[in-house]
């Protein structure tokens, strides 16, 4: 059942189209992140759900009923924002409780979703505490209790994690994981971060200048983007220019790569004509004694150019013809090319199946 549909929202600021012709559905218990960069409406789509900006065009629908003319106070909706909101004068569990209380509930109900609100954030030992005397990871989590305490129909959340250091960014990712796991409530995510969507979300809306680009679960979206846009936007990606020939009644395409000097056989969707092919730089593998290439592999040799220590991982630039593909290996893996001085040939490999075809 969908818990959120928004067929054909539009909003215009003076000539500006800050969202346009935007449909969605979001099912019963599911998480649906917005993402893509700054200013293409993400925030402003959200907010048009929580009722606070006017659609121009287009329905909102909670739980089968159109919110249209239904003011925020009225829509069953929790918010998460970036910036806490926190009343400083107010302890933990007033701030909780705050939202019950203008819904006029009675205040054994309240105190009871209150505490049951803290005990799902783990805030139960700090809910006389005031804002000041909390970190900031803490006052995170007390803004995420008020937002589930009332249990709504969806919660929707704003950036929730902008403000944060990257420690407690990744500790409140695997929280709101968890709480969404157990709680099972439908949520909408506004995030500019493509971690964050790939780790929280059940499916990802990209969002391009007002528009929705692509809408798939993360590892569709990642290793099956539509467009160039979606490949660029969603982690690192080798796009070099192809040529798709298909031939009447065949079903697998041939694909050129006059830069590689490579030719492959694929069930690519793009017509006759100009395409890309993009390949990831953790699928391209190496190809060493100990790491040969299966017999179906597609086998290139080219000159290493580049390494670069990240950690955990290690990235390459390896030339090939007249094209240089980054290459992403755990560095654990690397033992073997250690003593690989830069300039020495190389030989890769690449599996068919993790090549993909977009449109020019």
């Amino acid at each position: 059942m969908a818990m959120l549909q928004l067929d054909k929202l539009t909003k215009r600021f003076g000539h500006f189209t800050a969202v346009k012709d935007l449909s969605l559905t979001v099912a019963d218990g599911e998480m649906v992140a917005l993402l893509g960069e700054s200013g293409c409406g993400k925030t402003t789509t959200l907010r048009m759900i929580a009722g606070f900006t006017e659609s121009d065009e287009g329905v909102v629908s909670i739980d089968g009923r159109v919110m249209n003319s239904i003011p925020a106070f009225k829509r069953n909706v929790g918010i998460f924002f970036q910036n806490y909101a926190l009343f400083p004068h107010m302890t933990v569990a007033e701030n909780v409780a705050f939202g019950l209380q203008t819904r006029r509930l009675a205040a054994a109900e309240v105190q009871d979703k209150v505490q049951r609100a803290l005990t799902m954030v783990r805030l139960e030992a700090l809910a006389h505490r005031v804002p000041k005397e909390l970190s900031g990871g803490q006052q995170q989590r007390v803004a995420l209790a008020r937002a589930l305490a009332y249990q709504p129909a969806i919660v929707l959340m704003d950036e929730p994690l902008g403000a944060l250091d990257r420690n407690l960014r990744e500790e409140m990712k695997f929280e709101i994981a968890r709480l969404h796991r157990e709680l099972g409530t439908s949520v909408v995510y506004v995030t500019h971060d493509q971690e964050e969507a790939l780790v929280l979300s059940d499916r990802i809306c990209l969002m391009n200048r007002a528009r929705v680009e692509q809408i798939d679960p993360p590892e569709t979206l990642y290793f099956r983007p539509q467009t160039r846009f979606a490949a660029e936007f969603l982690g690192e990606s080798n796009l070099l220019d192809c040529t798709v020939s298909r031939t009447p009644n065949q079903p697998l395409a041939q694909i050129t790569v006059t830069s590689l000097g490579l030719n492959l056989q694929h069930d690519a969707p793009a017509a006759n004509g100009p395409a890309l092919l993009m390949l990831r730089p953790e699928s391209i593998e190496i190809e060493t004694p100990l790491h040969p290439a299966p017999a179906d592999a597609l086998r290139l040799q080219g000159v290493l150019m580049e390494r670069i220590f990240l950690g955990p991982m290690t990235r390459l630039l390896v030339r090939i013809g007249s094209s240089e593909l980054k290459i992403l290996k755990r560095t654990t893996s690397m033992h073997e090319l250690r003593g690989l001085e830069l300039g020495t040939p190389v030989d890769i490999w690449l599996d068919p199946e993790r090549c993909h075809i977009l449109k020019a």
